[in-house]
């Protein structure tokens, strides 16, 4: 059997280590579009803020490829996929053929429409080599701008103040983290930026950057200008899909997948950032571009692969993140419909910067925000994953002082 694997990330190589303990003498071919070795992504920001150097980055080994008995080819891009043929394109250069196929290209940093994108200093956060030129760019740079008010857009500012360079982000939405956290939540994270010295500015985005061969200025959509030498676009990411033929695999944002992560043509897998299937909070497709699923849905699309039936029950968001004075933890639905059929319970102390919400559908537990005192986030999340009932005052489980314990008495 010969196995082709696009994409040389946590999903990929997680199917690929399920594969070879699975089938000894299965043909694996791994294509990747960095040459860097299988890393932690996450881990990037870590980097530029000087906290960790590229040599933790790697999770695996650089025996990895010989020791798996994997013909790597890296540092090229899949151009096209024959699902006729049952081949793959690299670059367009040369065709591999495969029995069975697994989709694992992550996701491509969004871009903006801007005018003079062009401009150097100008930079993506999604990669190794983003941050490495990042870096290089660091020393000259007097005042950054950072375009967005994501996870990925927090981590470049918070690292770019750590290493002493003063920052502006500017935010289309009301607040930062608008996609991971209610407005309450928000304000709480936006106070403790500006208190920490971060320029934020909200509802406001660029329209285009002026310089000579480098970034200089930005000009803003508010009709402002502001004077900078290096820019961070972090606007999220979309799945990577560049290459797949949508009028023969259904796509949706992300490649549709069913239980087995198998997509609409037989033997063709996906799974990771690029696949779209059941979230267990909204029951219905979703997109969760977040490491530890990738990781479980590598493993068990390698074990459908190797023809394990098994079954992926679905996926859950959650995120935990450490933003300079609070902790903050969330999962599942945080801005549920005012007018759907959703319970939402929050308490709020200002004075010890505390507030904790729940979202609740019928006796689910479908959504959590945690600000601070987030000792019991992975417990919560835990129920939202079995989808038990609640069948105890929702109230006591909103208290800091809840235990496991309480649900099965």
């Amino acid at each position: 059997m010969k196995h082709v694997i696009i994409g040389n990330g946590i999903a990929g190589i997680s199917a690929a280590e399920m594969i070879r303990q699975m089938d000894a003498d299965a043909s694996m071919t791994l294509i990747g579009d960095e040459s860097f070795p299988p890393y932690c992504r996450p881990m990037i920001s870590m980097v530029l803020e000087g906290s960790v150097g590229y040599d933790r980055l790697p999770v695996r080994g650089a025996d990895f490829y010989d020791r798996m008995r994997i013909q790597p080819i890296l540092g090229n891009r899949v151009t096209a996929l024959d699902v006729d043929n049952r081949t793959v394109s690299v670059q367009g250069e040369h065709n591999i053929s495969y029995d069975k196929l697994l989709i694992a290209t992550g996701a491509d940093p969004r871009p903006i429409k801007a005018n003079n994108l062009h401009l150097k200093n100008i930079f993506f956060m999604r990669t190794a080599e983003h941050v490495r030129a990042m870096l290089e760019a660091v020393p000259s740079a007097r005042r950054a701008l950072v375009l967005g008010g994501g996870l990925v857009g927090f981590k470049a500012a918070y690292g770019l103040l750590h290493r002493g360079i003063p920052v502006t982000m500017l935010i289309r939405s009301g607040y930062p983290l608008a996609l991971q956290v209610d407005p309450r939540a928000g304000q709480m994270i936006q106070d403790e930026l500006v208190a920490r010295g971060l320029d934020v500015r909200v509802e406001v985005h660029v329209i285009g950057f002026d310089g000579n061969s480098r970034v200089r200025r930005a000009f803003l959509s508010d009709g402002t200008e502001l004077d900078c030498d290096m820019v961070v676009i972090g606007k999220g990411v979309t799945p990577a899909l560049s290459f797949v033929p949508k009028n023969i695999i259904q796509v949706d944002l992300g490649i549709l997948v069913n239980r087995h992560l198998e997509t609409s043509v037989p033997g063709i897998y996906a799974a990771g950032d690029v696949a779209e299937l059941i979230d267990l909070a909204r029951n219905t497709r979703w997109v969760n571009a977040i490491w530890p699923e990738a990781v479980a849905q590598g493993r068990v699309a390698g074990m459908n692969m190797v023809g394990r039936k098994v079954a992926y029950k679905g996926s859950l968001s959650r995120n935990v993140i450490r933003i300079f004075g609070l902790d903050v933890m969330t999962a599942g639905i945080v801005n549920a419909p005012h007018d759907g059929p959703y319970e939402v319970i929050a308490r709020d102390d200002p004075l010890r910067k505390n507030y904790r919400k729940l979202v609740f559908l019928e006796d689910r537990l479908v959504g959590m925000t945690l600000v601070n005192h987030i000792q019991q986030g992975g417990m919560l999340i835990a129920m939202m994953q079995s989808g038990r009932p609640v069948n105890i005052s929702r109230e006591k489980i909103l208290s800091a002082s809840f235990n496991y314990r309480q649900l099965i008495r």
